[in-house]
């Protein structure tokens, strides 16, 4: 069962981010008929066409609703993990983490180098991969919440440093509990 595709639709592509269906086009592909997608990344107006019928499998995927966004978040607030003493084992394993496009494991990179950074500080290194791991996640956010990016990372930086969901605006049933979370 393919998710349904029309034109408008905002999706979130694995690699590119948040993306707008702007067209369903038809191609003879080795004698058969064959639909594919078009998508514009929103980021960067990049057109990316791919196969309706590869659509999951390449990871296309809805935008968060509420209660997924609410446990993105929960991921932000836990508490960090132990940390690799060694530079290059721990840049490493954060690297693996953005790399395998899991929001809940980018979660986790914005989370621990976030924390890093306002500790002990970071590498050069490290600031970007900050930053690489911060936009999807900054995106995704505010996709979910009709939001500016900025207006997210300020969500994402209230609740790393200890804001309430609740008080937020996300209901612990993953509603929102107003019209809007509050910025912090």
């Amino acid at each position: 069962m393919y998710m349904q595709l029309s034109p408008g639709k905002l999706v979130v592509h694995p690699h590119h981010g948040p993306a707008a269906v702007t067209n369903r086009t038809h191609r003879t592909v080795k004698g058969t008929e064959v639909t594919y997608i078009e998508l514009t990344i929103r980021s960067n107006n990049l057109v990316v066409s791919i196969p309706e019928s590869k659509v999951e499998e390449i990871g296309v995927r809805e935008v968060y609703g509420l209660a997924h966004l609410r446990t993105l978040l929960e991921v932000v607030q836990e508490p960090s993990g132990v940390e690799e003493k060694q530079w290059s084992r721990r840049m490493k394993a954060n690297q693996e983490k953005v790399a395998s496009g899991l929001l809940e494991q980018i979660a986790e990179v914005v989370r621990d180098l976030g924390r890093r950074r306002d500790v002990k500080g970071l590498s050069m290194a490290e600031k970007d991969l900050f930053r690489s791991a911060q936009a999807p996640l900054a995106s995704e956010v505010a996709l979910a919440l009709d939001v500016s990016e900025d207006e997210a990372v300020e969500v994402i930086d209230a609740v790393a440093n200890g804001a309430s969901l609740d008080e937020l605006g996300f209901a612990a049933d993953g509603s929102a509990a107003g019209a809007e979370p509050a910025m912090a």
